[in-house]
């Protein structure tokens, strides 16, 4: 289905006024609703938060409309300055990206491959792919380390593999959802040699909530290669508008955005963001939504034998046993969508933490299926 720039623009500014006419509802009741039309498909699959950005978001988008026409340079100064409030950095430690995936590409691109300054890009295995693909196509090495037992990234062996170049962090990981132990990351950040640069994404940051976790960002100041990725498309509910940052020394910042594209935020995604960050509840409620709704799963699952990695994401990585690929198939026909494959886990299912009632269409579609 196609939709024109107009008809979006109606469609989102009717949904900003609906949600601030409405009295104050609780975050489960202003998730957005599912389309009457056909079946519905239970979209658990790409890690979205299924209640959608705040009213104060929505309200701030349908405000922006009438700036529309104008570039976002404005927009951006305070969001970047708001930023840098929140963090307890400089405002020349912050840049602005379409989405955390445009800081990931553009590390990549700055620090991976041949020349000057750029080397192999060091990993974990399994991990968020994205910044693998765009190494990949400027021709860097990739050296992929298995996760440790504990499926957090093995270090030691992930500094002996980086020799310049670009390592990786995902943390809490994508797939598996677990955590790399705080001191751990710590004593890496402190010895890794300073040509090696250091990418920890922390797009999954706000659902950790284990005591062993801690964001790395305040290490920043003391650590001219290390560089910090977060977004709003997880706990701000805001995928579709793309907008995440990346904090770090100026130095590096200023390599990253002689390599980016101008104005690359649009003007809605810049004035949601701002607004999502005069929201702490989103993310109270949020966190402690996505915590009873992933013990709820949790527990279902184990009551039919199926173990998950202790998690600390809006997702779980489930040992099911078995080939996951016909599984995923499956489950696709009852109109249930699951994460894809990562071939170093051949047998492990990731899923998406939705709304109880998506949780409960995934079981009674998981128990058909393993019957």
């Amino acid at each position: 289905m196609t939709i024109s720039r107009r008809k979006f623009a109606q469609l989102l500014g009717a949904g900003a006024a609906a949600a601030v006419a409405r009295p104050a509802l609780s975050l489960a009741q202003t998730a957005p609703a599912a389309s009457p039309a056909g079946p519905t498909i239970v979209r658990l699959s790409s890690n979205e938060n299924p209640y959608g950005p705040s009213p104060k978001a929505l309200q701030a988008m349908s405000d922006a409309f009438g700036l529309a026409c104008r570039y976002p340079d404005e927009q951006a100064d305070a969001l970047v300055e708001s930023l840098a409030k929140v963090n307890g950095v400089g405002r020349d430690e912050i840049l602005l990206g379409d989405g955390s995936g445009e800081i990931l590409k553009l590390c990549a691109d700055v620090f991976t491959g041949s020349g000057i300054g750029r080397g192999a890009l060091v990993v974990a295995d399994p991990t968020f792919e994205a910044i693998l693909y765009h190494a990949t196509q400027g021709g860097a090495e990739i050296v992929k380390v298995p996760l440790t037992l504990t499926f957090g990234h093995d270090l030691p062996r992930m500094m002996a593999a980086a020799k310049g170049g670009l390592v990786y962090i995902c943390n809490p990981n994508n797939p598996t959802a677990s955590i790399s132990p705080k001191n751990a990351l710590r004593e890496f950040i402190e010895k890794a040699p300073d040509k090696t640069m250091i990418l920890v994404d922390e797009a999954y940051h706000h659902y950790a909530d284990s005591p062993d976790y801690e964001s790395v960002i305040p290490l920043v100041k003391d650590h001219p290669n290390l560089m910090v990725a977060r977004t709003f498309s997880k706990i701000y509910g805001m995928a579709g508008l793309r907008c995440g940052y990346c904090v770090a020394q100026s130095y590096a910042v200023e390599r990253l955005r002689v390599r980016q594209a101008w104005d690359s935020i649009n003007i809605m995604a810049l004035a949601a963001a701002t607004a999502s960050l005069d929201d702490p509840d989103r993310v109270t409620n949020g966190r402690r939504l996505n915590a009873e709704t992933r013990s709820f799963i949790i527990g279902e699952l184990k009551k039919m034998g199926y173990e998950t990695i202790p998690p600390q994401a809006n997702f779980i990585m489930i040992d099911v046993k078995r080939p996951v690929v016909p599984l995923i198939a499956t489950l696709k026909q009852r109109k249930v969508q699951v994460g894809r494959l990562f071939r170093a886990m051949p047998n492990h299912l990731r899923l998406t933490i939705g709304k109880k009632s998506e949780m409960e269409a995934f079981l009674a579609a998981f128990r058909e299926v393993m019957a």
